[in-house]
């Protein structure tokens, strides 16, 4: 079951909106830092944080779960003041904020569409992960054959590239395809885009992963 966690040091807020989710059948997890929030398995669904708090703001939380690749979408909590702030949240990728005293079904309403989003997004992570244990199972000259495939190179041109027979391009393509668990070659490079993708997003947040050998 996804899970709703809300992070905030007034331990008042965190039983308001604690009780209000619960009683409409969500899983609720409270932490009242984000420090706390950070230091926990990542679980499914999604987060309501106050953007104003000791220690880590909510808008350095957010920074915090990118730089792990957290796919769960961040719902912030603003006093009004702090509109200017929760739209630059927004901007670097916060998923709603919503104004004290919120509106219960305006709270509501965010958790179910963040929810959502989450779930998808869970299971794209998921996807692409699986993606990655395939990759890795390809040896290096069949990683070689895969991006110039990908690229759009023709079995003549990637013999010619990598200085191999056209034969032994054949078998390496039937071996990169049956690895990578893809029947056609639109199905590789859509796993070749999807690869891509990640790459990019690990580099952004500096962390490092098993398509780092990914051609540019």
């Amino acid at each position: 079951m996804n899970t709703v966690t809300l992070i905030d040091d007034d331990p008042g807020v965190l039983e308001a909106v604690s009780m209000l989710l619960t009683t409409k059948g969500f899983s609720v997890a409270c932490h009242t830092s984000a420090d706390a929030f950070l230091a926990t398995h990542p679980v499914p669904g999604c987060v309501i944080s106050d953007l104003r708090m000791p220690g880590l703001n909510g808008l350095e939380l957010l920074t915090a779960m990118q730089s792990t690749l957290d796919p769960r979408p961040v719902i912030l909590l603003t006093a009004h003041g702090d509109v200017d702030l929760a739209v630059r949240a927004l901007k670097n990728g916060a998923f709603d904020f919503i104004e004290k005293p919120f509106d219960e079904q305006r709270l509501l309403g965010a958790v179910e569409a963040a929810l959502e989003i989450g779930e998808r997004a869970a299971s794209k992570l998921s996807e692409l992960s699986e993606l990655q244990r395939r990759y890795g199972s390809l040896t290096e000259r069949q990683k070689e054959v895969m991006w110039l495939i990908v690229e759009g190179c023709s079995n003549k041109e990637v013999a010619a590239r990598l200085g191999i027979s056209i034969r032994t391009v054949e078998t390496y393509r039937a071996w990169v395809l049956e690895k990578m668990q893809t029947k056609t070659f639109a199905d590789l490079v859509r796993a070749g885009m999807s690869l891509k993708e990640l790459l990019e997003k690990e580099r952004e947040s500096g962390r490092t992963g098993p398509v780092d050998a990914v051609s540019s």
